[in-house]
């Protein structure tokens, strides 16, 4: 995994536990609540993270962003797809977002190198 995506994953996993760890039943039932609102219903995980993604973008979250850009590259989001989020987001956020598709790109070639060495590892 590439550096920045590393270190994100390390700082939200190690303040996730330091915030859970305390035992707060309003933290704890809001952190549940977020992860069960992405559980496939009506709409699928695929569209609720796309979804998370444009809000992101448009309420200018960069650790949001990068967690939905992962997310949505779990599920399978193609890089067309992408842009076509970032456009939705551009649209309904107005100019001040770019800054957040920039870094949003950013995360994307991060997440097609790590794949692509992925795939050259499992062919090797």
């Amino acid at each position: 995994m590439g550096e920045r995506l590393d270190a994100f994953h390390r700082f939200r996993t190690e303040m996730n536990e330091k915030i859970l760890a305390h035992d707060n039943l309003v933290v704890r039932r809001f952190f549940n609540l977020d992860g069960q609102a992405y559980k496939p219903g009506a709409l699928s995980s695929k569209v609720k993270e796309m979804l998370g993604l444009v809000a992101s973008l448009v309420l200018r979250c960069d650790d949001c962003v990068t967690y939905h850009m992962i997310q949505c590259h779990k599920e399978g989001v193609t890089r067309d797809e992408f842009f076509e989020i970032f456009g939705v987001a551009l649209i309904v956020g107005g100019s001040i977002t770019i800054p957040h598709v920039r870094r949003a790109v950013a995360v994307l070639e991060e997440l097609e190198a790590e794949a692509g060495a992925g795939a050259a590892g499992a062919q090797g």
